[in-house]
């Protein structure tokens, strides 16, 4: 009883982070937008299904752990693709440049008064 419920459990959030990565996918309106929704949506979707698969089995006394490397395989490979998919539309796109430092001695945290006082094509 109570691994139907975990199974039941697993089903309904997968499927739900399955359709909101697939609403968001349609829904919104840039690549970068639109990049988060397959990524971290649907990859939940797909992990709560693959995790409602394996209590299936283990509750059943036939489980194996293929659903734990699929699992893997697509938790791995989904921010990878991510930053590929990123990366592409940087090329492609006109972005903002990064803005240049304030006008003081320091940025952020990095302390730049050496790298001001030499010739500025002789950093590093």
């Amino acid at each position: 009883m109570i691994w139907d419920i975990l199974m039941i459990a697993a089903l309904l959030s997968g499927a739900f982070f399955s359709l909101v990565g697939s609403v968001g996918l349609l829904k919104l309106d840039t690549p970068m937008k639109r990049l988060h929704a397959p990524t971290k949506a649907s990859t939940l979707g797909v992990g709560s299904l693959l995790l409602a698969s394996i209590i299936q089995g283990f509750s059943q006394g036939t489980g194996s752990l293929h659903e734990v490397l699929i699992m893997a395989f697509v938790f791995v490979t989904a921010p990878i693709s991510a930053n590929f998919i990123s990366k592409v539309n940087m090329h492609h796109e006109n972005i903002d440049p990064t803005p240049p430092p304030p006008g003081g001695r320091t940025w952020g945290t990095f302390d730049t008064s050496e790298a001001d006082e030499g010739d500025p094509g002789q950093h590093g």
